[in-house]
């Protein structure tokens, strides 16, 4: 999918940029895998702010997307591609020779017409979701279960691609995007591909009202603040504000917060690439 510059013709239009869309075959969303989708303004059941800076922006349904693929033996023929507004890749509508229809993350390259199939006797091609165990060494593959028939957890985000790199015992050793390597069980499923949409991350906003139309409000520095609101607030002048630091004194951009004895750390073999 291309970008799609504007000609300066207003101050905010001299640097927006937008997808084409030129993928994108069908307006409006199946009615039946659709629901609403309320808004909380970052606020919790008690009607506190618990995620700061959210509210407003356009409102959206949420599509019901197949993220387990356990359809298996089915084929499934592409009926077309659709915009999500609730995520940066698009979406594919599936019809299974059974009638039933459902959404899935539309790999890059798969078009109107192509038929897919989950399950062991699936090829390995693209749009296809198999379990670790059936998918060839060095595949592309995206959309990975995390432990098996969960769900889909991992490359999820337009563009984004892991790589299968080897098989031992119960595991598979799968290089993610960070460039970290992680042991995910054979038993996984996974699809063959790469997310589609990757031009998504070249997209300029170009004025600050399109931020708004996503739900983010004004994010305010810390050490803009006093020191009642923030620990790096205060101070004579334009003070740096000490160490760097969230609201509730958890440290940031640089110091490692990850606890050491997480459980999922034996399953980390190479960490992500700084």
């Amino acid at each position: 999918m291309a970008i799609k510059n504007y000609n300066p013709t207003t101050p905010s239009k001299r640097h927006m940029s937008v997808s084409d869309f030129a993928e994108i075959t069908v307006d409006t969303p199946l009615k039946s895998l659709t629901r609403g989708k309320k808004s909380t303004g970052g606020r919790n059941n008690a009607g506190r702010i618990t995620t700061r800076f959210r509210g407003g922006g356009h409102k959206r349904r949420l599509r019901e997307i197949d993220f387990k693929r356990d359809k298996e033996g089915i084929p499934a023929k592409v009926v077309s591609i659709e915009y999500d507004p609730n995520r940066t890749a698009n979406i594919a509508l599936l019809a299974y020779v059974d009638g039933e229809k459902r959404y899935i993350l539309a790999p890059l390259g798969l078009a109107v017409g192509a038929t897919v199939m989950n399950g062991p006797k699936a090829e390995p091609k693209n749009g296809n979701c198999l379990r670790l165990k059936d998918i060839p060494l060095g595949l592309d593959i995206h959309n990975i279960e995390l432990q098996a028939n969960q769900g889909a957890k991992l490359v999820r985000s337009a563009g984004q691609v892991a790589v299968l790199r080897s098989r031992d015992g119960q595991y598979a050793h799968v290089k993610l995007p960070s460039g970290e390597v992680r042991l995910i069980n054979i038993e996984c499923r996974a699809t063959i591909g790469q997310v589609g949409n990757p031009d998504h991350s070249k997209i300029k906003l170009g004025k600050a009202g399109k931020k708004r139309y996503s739900g983010k409000r004004p994010h305010v520095r810390g050490v803009a603040m006093n020191p009642v609101d923030h620990p790096m607030g205060g101070g004579e002048g334009r003070a740096s504000g000490g160490h760097p630091q969230s609201p509730w004194g958890q440290p940031a951009k640089g110091k490692k917060t990850r606890n050491p004895r997480k459980s999922s750390s034996k399953f980390i073999i190479e960490r992500r690439k700084k």
